[in-house]
């Protein structure tokens, strides 16, 4: 079935018990809290944490960057969508030996004169695209930066930080998240100071 980001953002409203838009460029509250953080927020769920769906490889050709920092010094453009790269390997295998590289802005630097197969996080825009676990997530998510200024209540917060957590567990025990490949360990609760962490 087809998925839009208005159908994404009725799926958020509904989570904090808003009545849904017609459009995210109505101009009605809901819809304009929604169309400015509609892309942002998604672009941090992706980068947040490795989804395999999300998982693309490239191969790259290295320029000698005639820089001296360590032998790092043979520098790759990452792909144009990429949010970031995973973990570089000598045959860009995620259970590869390890080499030694680094990021600056949109160029990878390592000391070996390539070509590389990297993995990476991508930029995909088409919510056609994502795993169903993923949109669950960036759902909840969306209803958590709504929320306040939305409805004014801070349980309402409370009830779409919990909607963020059960989709993050669920995404995380069903394997659409990479494990490894996160920047972020903590659920919501966790990062508030509650027992409960991530498995």
């Amino acid at each position: 079935m087809a998925i839009t980001p208005l159908d994404i953002a009725n799926m958020a409203l509904a989570v904090l018990d808003e009545a849904p838009i017609d459009s995210l460029d109505q101009d009605v509250k809901a819809a304009r809290l929604l169309n400015l953080h509609f892309d942002l927020t998604c672009e941090a769920e992706l980068t947040k944490y490795a989804w395999v769906f999300a998982i693309l490889r490239a191969g790259v050709v290295g320029s000698d960057s005639g820089g001296n920092d360590c032998g790092l010094n043979v520098a790759y453009e990452l792909p144009a969508d990429c949010l970031r790269p995973l973990p570089l390997t000598h045959n860009g295998e995620p259970d590869g030996v390890p080499i030694s590289w680094r990021q600056e802005a949109g160029l990878i630097y390592s000391d070996q004169p390539g070509p590389l197969t990297i993995r990476y996080v991508a930029n995909l825009t088409d919510p056609n695209d994502w795993d169903a676990l993923f949109t669950e997530v960036l759902v909840a998510a969306l209803a958590i930066k709504v929320a306040h200024p939305l409805t004014h209540k801070s349980g309402m917060i409370d009830i779409a930080r919990s909607a963020y957590d059960r989709a993050l567990d669920a995404a995380l025990n069903a394997n659409a998240i990479q494990r490894g490949g996160r920047f972020y360990t903590a659920s919501w609760s966790s990062q508030r100071g509650d027992s409960r962490m991530v498995r």
